[in-house]
């Protein structure tokens, strides 16, 4: 068998292929397939190093011969995968951009239940209720990743982490984090487990980020954009602190205000 053969050539826009890959842009079907999209030959190397092979490798035609593309498509037969050859303009509605990447993968999904994780593995985690936003969870994850934490769980109606645009968001860091779901009332009832602090964030508190005592593992709790922290959860806190603001603004961004967190949480000075 040739090289050529052990890949499919797809030209065809209504291709059923490409169209299942165009709709993982929806949130119902990548739910059903369980299924997310990748783009960029970075990301899919990131992915490689963690042992996540992509379930489909797609490469555009004038994608240039490269290394690491020759490593993501060996690695696809290896695990099953198909790859398939598409045009340019493929790339372009698949990607929903003018200038997309010359290289898609499609992969599998993967959470971490919340009784499988191991607080003591990391010095600090990240719970998030209700985040909306697409790019702050994306980038909160690759803040995440960044600092070492020990992965993020979801608290509630949280936006999907494999949505493009939160993907696209953590610049890789989705294949090395640990994701968790999960409701209110079986995460409080986890959290009286935690042996380190639990840490909350409120505009109204009065203890600074900065005073506040940490105990690691620190489990840093942020609320939602717009309402903050419920006050379920921030009575579940150890303590409940803010951080200043010095000008006329009266909130951080989500994504900032949680890097802040995280690096106070896992400052070794």
């Amino acid at each position: 068998m040739s090289a050529r053969d052990e890949y499919r050539v797809i030209t065809s826009l209504t291709n059923d292929t490409i169209k299942s890959v165009r709709a993982l842009h929806m949130r119902k079907e990548r739910d059903l397939t369980g299924a997310f999209l990748a783009e960029g030959l970075k990301f899919i190397g990131e992915a490689l190093d963690l042992g996540r092979a992509p379930r489909m490798l797609l490469v555009g035609e004038e994608a240039r011969p490269h290394p690491l593309l020759d490593r993501a498509k060996a690695e696809t037969r290896k695990a099953g995968g198909d790859i398939i050859i598409v045009t340019h303009a493929i790339l372009e509605k698949i990607s929903r951009r003018d200038n997309p990447q010359t290289v898609l993968g499609v992969f599998d999904q993967a959470y971490a239940p919340l009784d499988s994780l191991d607080p003591a593995s990391a010095p600090c985690w990240v719970a998030l209720e209700q985040v909306r936003d697409p790019g702050n969870l994306g980038t909160i994850i690759r803040t995440a990743d960044a600092a070492g934490c020990g992965g993020v769980i979801l608290i509630g109606d949280c936006v999907d982490p494999y949505s493009v645009e939160a993907v696209r968001a953590t610049m890789g860091s989705v294949f090395a984090v640990s994701i968790t779901k999960t409701d209110p009332e079986a995460f409080l009832a986890w959290r009286k487990t935690w042996p380190g602090s639990v840490v909350g964030t409120r505009l109204d508190a009065t203890v600074s980020h900065r005073s506040a005592v940490m105990q690691k593992p620190s489990l840093i709790l942020m609320g939602n954009e717009q309402a903050g922290l419920t006050d379920d959860l921030a009575a579940a806190c150890d303590v409940n602190v803010k951080i200043p603001m010095r000008g006329r603004a009266d909130s951080l961004n989500l994504a900032i205000a949680t890097g802040i967190m995280v690096y106070a949480a896992t400052d070794e000075a």
